[in-house]
């Protein structure tokens, strides 16, 4: 391993330039792995400089922790006329005098850092410093130099002697430096946004690129060299694929944890090529879960996301270790992490009862102060899988009341749609639909037409009428801007624009706005692909229609799937004389009352849970405004009955609830 010289006299190199401030990105620092006993830092210098030689010639040693000297032409890289000490005095020298400790000591040195000033004055300080560690202080200052990617790192950091020695010996003798200095000087002088055309990085480059054929590079190296690489060249560049493949020709068990997240990484940059090598993967996605238990929350959040990028829905038993662990790291995730962690989620359908009840705990402790994506990923994420979470609900209804200013419109929408798609009124609505018209009133042009739409909507599926804006709504303007450049509206848009019109005629009769033209009006609202109704359960259907059967005689005296003039299909019909018999499903006339079985299956319902999602709810209720008896056939119940003769009793006492007999 070669030494690198740092003088204060050092000239400046003529071909270094910095073109940008550091990349705000942490790296590991790469630390000597079998330290010796500690030396006073102050003291570093002197023992340093004893080893080197009186007059011109001076004697050249390397680190001990360096195996190999590299020499890539094959001869001695020794200036003319210097002296070269035997192998076993340069051994004893070595032990005696350059300790593993010490290069532990300046790294914990290095790290103390809290400036690139300090740092320089500590590598100034010295007059010659291994390779691996001036490839740590490069990465050092990375670390404390966490500007913007527009601005240049300060003058007096670029013009200083220490930073300018350390980056003409990266540029003047590429070949000397060993792997791991190699790669690691080559990504912090990248993330310093050095000139890529530069003659320091197209050196350390070339280098890198010769030992990549040799095939000379360790797996931890390549990885670093592959991240390096895609932030220099972008995805494209010609040696990943190279990278890739000696990958692929190392045993997984060799892998860090580092390194299997930084492969990770790696694909994710370049998503074309998973299929590619999708053996690869199957085989990373089999191996990761032996690791799961090492990673970081940063990893964790990092893995997660490539899975999503590179559409890995086949690594499920890996998501579902990685969601395991993530349980136990929600504190910890930055707000960015943990909206990573949950898009992921939500991409690859996950449920935990065990994380949601962690995240129900950090959601209600620190609601006002987390992110605004973040919070509006949570709801996203609830609102996906009809979770009825209420502590969670329940903060983002305060922290919107408190804070609706910092939410742009469309994290407000997705803030407020999933109370009515969940059919959850929160204890302060009063306080949180008053400030909803507030901010709807002040920024109505500022939401989308479809969002806007969305929002609304959803209030009135738990009867928070958006009365105040239905004249807008249903006015040829907005009518316009919600079709945009189509020929046509979508069908969902048409059929949340009915039911809205439905409502404002069955629960807001002192409506006296524009109506809603018929031309914008469907005629049913269950449908194939998007529907404002949940089809019914077949396996449910059918028991209780032997159940009706049994009850009523004959299939004769009940209909099924009736759409209604009033747009919504009805589960299961029953027709009722004045005397309470029921009449055969086709006639029309003695019809005293209608009966409205629904049939209400799990996916009517939140998740684990008996409370009815807000579509079916609004569907109840306007049933019984249009004068229907609405029987709910909940599957919760079925299940309880054991036998046919249950059933029958139970339908019974259901829908002849006033009378004492059976009639048919």
């Amino acid at each position: 391993m070669a030494l690198i010289a740092l003088r204060r006299s050092f000239p400046p190199p003529s071909s270094f330039r910095g073109s940008g401030a550091l990349a705000a990105a942490a790296a590991r620092n790469h630390q000597p792995a079998n330290p010796g006993p500690a030396v006073p830092l102050d003291s570093r210098h002197l023992w340093l400089c004893s080893l080197l030689q009186p007059g011109p010639s001076r004697v050249r040693f390397h680190h001990a922790l360096c195996k190999k000297f590299h020499s890539e032409n094959g001869k001695d890289l020794q200036p003319a006329g210097e002296r070269v000490l035997s192998p076993v005095r340069y051994w004893d020298a070595l032990k005696r005098d350059l300790k593993k400790e010490n290069e532990k000591a300046f790294c914990r040195r290095l790290n103390s850092c809290t400036s690139s000033e300090e740092l320089l004055g500590v590598v100034n300080a010295l007059e010659t410093l291994p390779d691996t560690l001036a490839a740590a202080a490069l990465q050092r200052i990375c670390e404390v130099e966490k500007r913007p990617s527009d601005q240049r790192l300060p003058k007096e950091i670029l013009e200083h002697s220490a930073f300018q020695a350390l980056c003409f010996r990266f540029e003047r003798a590429p070949s000397d430096l060993s792997n791991a200095a190699l790669v690691t000087g080559l990504r912090a002088l990248i993330l310093l946004h050095v000139d890529p055309q530069s003659r320091l990085i197209i050196n350390l480059v070339a280098e890198c690129h010769n030992r990549l054929r040799r095939g000379g590079l360790e797996s931890h190296n390549l990885c670093i060299l592959g991240e390096s690489l895609i932030r220099l060249q972008g995805a494209a560049c010609m040696m990943l694929e190279l990278i890739l493949c000696q990958l692929q020709g190392e045993k997984l068990e060799t892998f860090t944890p580092e390194d299997t997240v930084a492969i990770y990484r790696i694909l994710q940059a370049c998503p074309e090529k998973a299929d590619q090598h999708q053996t690869f993967l199957n085989a990373i996605n089999n191996f990761a879960p032996s690791i799961v238990s090492h990673l970081s929350p940063k990893s964790i959040s990092q893995i997660l996301t490539a899975l999503v990028v590179l559409d890995q829905t086949q690594a499920m038993p890996l998501v579902i270790k990685l969601g395991k662990s993530v349980v136990r790291y929600i504190p910890y995730f930055t707000n960015e992490e943990l909206r990573k962690v949950l898009e992921a989620f939500i991409y690859f359908g996950h449920y935990d009862r065990f994380f949601m009840r962690a995240l129900e705990q950090h959601i209600a402790s620190l609601c006002l102060t987390l992110d605004p994506a973040v919070t509006s990923t949570v709801m996203e994420y609830c609102s996906i899988k009809l979770i009825l979470s209420k502590p969670i609900l329940n903060a983002v209804a305060e922290s919107f009341v408190c804070q609706s200013e910092k939410f742009s419109p469309i994290q407000i929408a997705e803030l407020i749609e999933p109370f009515g798609k969940l059919n959850y009124l929160p204890p302060n609505a009063t306080a949180l639909f008053t400030k909803l018209e507030n901010v709807l009133s002040t920024h109505f042009s500022s939401f989308p037409p479809k969002t806007l739409l969305r929002l609304l909507h959803s209030c009135s599926l738990i009867e928070c009428h958006p009365v105040n804006f239905l004249a807008r709504l249903f006015s040829p303007i907005f009518l316009q801007q919600l079709q945009g450049g189509q020929l046509y509206l979508d069908r969902l848009s048409l059929a949340r624009l009915t039911q809205l019109f439905m409502t404002s005629v069955l629960e807001c009769p002192f409506y006296k706005g524009p109506k809603l033209l018929p031309r914008y009006q469907v005629k049913s609202f269950l449908t194939p692909c998007c529907s404002l109704e949940t089809p019914m359960d077949f396996p449910l259907y059918k028991s209780v229609m032997m159940g009706l059967i049994d009850l009523l005689g004959s299939r004769l005296y009940f209909a099924s799937k009736v759409l209604t003039p009033y747009c919504y299909t009805i589960d299961v019909e029953i027709k009722l004389d004045e005397e309470g018999f029921a009449l055969p499903f086709t006639a029309d006339e003695e019809v005293h009352k209608r009966v409205a079985l629904c049939i209400d299956g799990p996916k009517r319902f939140c998740s684990d849970s008996k409370h009815l999602l807000g579509k079916e709810a609004i569907k109840q209720r306007h049933l019984q405004l249009l004068g229907y008896q609405v029987v709910q056939i909940p599957c919760h119940d079925m299940e309880m009955l054991k036998s046919r003769l249950e059933v029958v009793e139970y339908l019974q006492r259901k829908i002849f609830a006033q009378n004492s007999a059976i009639k048919w």
